[in-house]
């Protein structure tokens, strides 16, 4: 009997940590403002206060969690300059892979594009899994613009979106208004027209904002 080598190593327990705080911040049992309590997570989660502390730089680095020498951290609290000023990059970044996409993707990835945005059509009614494939949908159109810096940079901003996105998707009538931008979107990238699908982007961003400013 030879023995195997896993594929994939095993994530750092700290890494591991991170995730799960990282979760709680998004489901919002940590909220915005809230102090880290590191005895009791560290207790909870059955492991020493040295992972979690460096759990704990991961996500400061990701701009979740703000740190205070001889404090502790707490959830990162964004002002609305800083909601504008990530949707302002993010509606750059995200418009321009968009027009990339438009020139540049197969049809057969355009396609699988197109039974994304069919799947968020089927969860409308359902605000979680809405949002979750919606989040599906903005990473593959990123994967399928072919950048790996503009991918991590897009995902780095995301996590401090996600801080406040969620909520707006349940103010009513956003889902289907999220909706009908996807559709022109969508449409845009199917007729392959790289203006059409920055300026759909921008719009889909500008509305998003509008929605975070109001939840």
């Amino acid at each position: 009997m030879t023995e195997t080598t896993p594929l994939l190593a095993p994530k750092p327990l700290y890494l591991q940590v991170a995730e799960l705080v990282r979760q709680r911040i998004y489901q919002r049992e940590l909220q915005s403002g809230d102090w880290i309590d590191e005895m009791k997570l560290a207790e909870e989660f059955g492991i020493s206060r040295t992972p979690l502390r460096e759990a704990l730089k991961v996500l400061a680095a990701e701009g979740l969690v703000t740190m205070k020498p001889r404090r502790g951290a707490y959830v990162t609290e964004t002002s609305e300059k800083d909601m504008r000023d990530v949707y302002h990059l993010l509606a750059l970044l995200e418009s321009d892979a968009a027009a990339t996409v438009a020139q540049q993707a197969s049809d057969t990835q355009l396609q699988q594009l197109h039974a994304l945005h069919q799947s968020l059509c089927a969860a409308v009614d359902d605000a979680n899994r809405f949002f979750q494939i919606n989040e599906a949908f903005h990473l593959q159109l990123l994967t399928l613009c072919d950048n790996r810096f503009l991918l991590q940079t897009v995902t780095d901003l995301r996590k401090v979106m996600k801080l406040n996105r969620h909520q707006s998707l349940f103010k009513q009538g956003r889902t289907q208004d999220s909706l009908q931008e996807h559709e022109a979107l969508m449409q845009q990238l199917l007729a392959r027209n790289a203006q059409g699908s920055r300026q759909a982007m921008l719009t889909h961003f500008s509305n998003g904002l509008q929605a975070a400013k109001m939840s």
